[in-house]
């Protein structure tokens, strides 16, 4: 529900911030800036952790993370297991470890050359094991496998709970939540952003966008195009079966997210690619698709052969041309910022990413560099189009 009153067609709602997009990026964007005394206002135009942000695979996971995300995601982790300190709810996380496997030796060395990789960069958490430590992890694992990565203080957490409470905890510090709102323009007037949705108008002197899949034609509407897509990302949930798996594992050769939760049921994803349907706002499953992953899991484990699909969903997200997000100051506009393009793996960043997003919003600068994350990173020449109003949200 929104915890404030619907505003009327003609009324404008003023705030400091403007925060289009309710997911987890927004919601604890909006949490770090309101404890910080900032008025804020989000919209989201279906409701609060609707699309990616609650219907991910809930990976807590630095391992495997491109370089230039992993200060980010080390950091981000030391939130997630303080996080009943943060926000006074711990998200569902379990401290599981992460184990990445290998099922041949040249999958083996490809592991090895990613932790020398790390090393020489100075990042030590990923540790290279051997077959016999991997089955001493988990024992129920095809004995093909030959090895494989380890990151012990990694795990997973439930993606709609996690967002539902950074979203009562930015509220508590009176973040004002409007959901049901899309955006359908934005422009700067004077010294104010102005967003127009359906239910009203809303003005702050500065203005986020991190809406998900739907932030790449706000950002085309403000004069900085940039190259993002749509996909639906897949998940499915067995029936339930007895425990036989503790850490949450990927693997190296082929795409795979797998855990098994308390009550016996096992969620298995890793960026299953579906359909998109982003006028719809929806994602639809592609089931030859699961099939695939679900082989992929009989493989690593055979006593799942005749273990039944419970349910199957999938969520819009938004991917770069580089796989890398969008977390930038706009270098067009004054007071605009950006925070998207995740890639099917912004749950874990989502704690650090919206401490660093206030400090870059309120303070003009992070303090830890988002360079990397620049939104003219793709060629600086390409976006001279003007402010005008092109339906966005």
């Amino acid at each position: 529900m929104n915890d404030a009153r619907t505003p009327s067609a003609s009324a404008v709602q003023e705030a400091d911030v403007l925060v289009i997009g309710g997911g987890l990026h927004g919601s604890s964007s909006a949490f770090h800036m309101a404890r910080r005394g900032a008025s804020v206002i989000v919209v989201e135009a279906d409701y609060v952790g609707r699309h990616s942000s609650g219907v991910n695979a809930g990976g807590v996971r630095t391992l495997g993370r491109p370089l230039p995300e992993i200060p980010l995601a080390l950091m981000s982790r030391e939130i997630w297991h303080a996080l009943p300190d943060t926000i006074g709810d711990d998200g569902g996380f379990v401290p599981s470890g992460q184990l990445k496997i290998a099922e041949t030796e040249a999958e083996l060395e490809e592991c090895r050359e990613r932790v020398a990789l790390l090393e020489s960069h100075g990042f030590t958490h990923e540790k290279l094991i051997d077959r016999e430590t991997v089955l001493e992890l988990e024992p129920a694992l095809a004995q093909h496998v030959t090895g494989g990565i380890w990151v012990e203080r990694d795990g997973y957490a439930l993606p709609f709970r996690t967002t539902t409470a950074f979203r009562l905890a930015a509220q508590k510090h009176g973040a004002r939540f409007y959901e049901g709102t899309a955006v359908t323009h934005i422009e700067p007037r004077g010294e104010r952003w102005i967003a127009r949705t359906p239910r009203g108008t809303f003005a702050a002197r500065k203005l986020l966008v991190t809406a998900g899949a739907w932030s790449g034609e706000l950002a085309r509407e403000a004069g900085e195009p940039v190259p993002v897509h749509p996909e639906g990302l897949m998940l499915m949930v067995t029936h339930r079966v007895a425990p036989f798996c503790r850490a949450t594992l990927g693997a190296t050769g082929r795409p795979l997210s797998f855990k098994q939760f308390d009550n016996g049921t096992v969620v298995i994803g890793g960026k299953l690619i579906g359909i998109a349907d982003l006028p719809g706002r929806h994602g639809e499953v592609d089931f030859m698709r699961l099939v695939k992953s679900a082989q992929t899991v009989v493989d690593l484990f055979p006593h799942l052969r005749h273990l039944g699909v419970n349910r199957a969903w999938a969520g819009v997200e938004a991917f770069t041309a580089d796989s890398l997000p969008i977390i930038s100051a706009s270098r067009r506009a004054a007071n605009l910022y950006y925070s998207f393009g995740y890639c099917g793996s912004g749950f874990q960043l989502g704690p650090a990413c919206g401490q660093l997003v206030s400090e870059l919003v309120l303070d003009g600068a992070p303090s830890l560099s988002l360079d990397a994350f620049a939104i003219d990173r793709f060629g600086r020449a390409a976006v001279e189009a003007p402010l005008t109003g092109v339906a966005a949200h």
